[in-house]
């Protein structure tokens, strides 16, 4: 069920919210919405399962020559 709700507040900062819902494809009554989902978050019922993306990464290393003394040498050497 949804129901209006309004809001009082700076003319500036509501033709910001206007310009930054336009050049982000969504309605300013989306990106509020999205502000109070934030607010209180429901737990998330896959938190432990591991994204597609980062499943592809996995063991992607596994065969490589490279030991961590030579990460160790590669990291001082960037950051020295």
């Amino acid at each position: 069920m949804t129901t209006k709700l309004t809001l009082r507040m700076d003319e500036n900062l509501i033709n910001q919210a206007k310009d930054y819902a336009k050049h982000s494809g969504k309605s300013v009554t989306k990106l509020v919405a999205d502000f109070f989902a934030l607010l209180n978050p429901e737990p998330e019922e896959d938190s432990g399962r591991i994204s597609p993306k980062v499943n592809s990464l996995l063991g992607i290393m596994q065969d490589s020559r490279v030991s961590p003394e030579d990460y160790k040498k590669y990291l001082e050497k960037k950051y020295t």
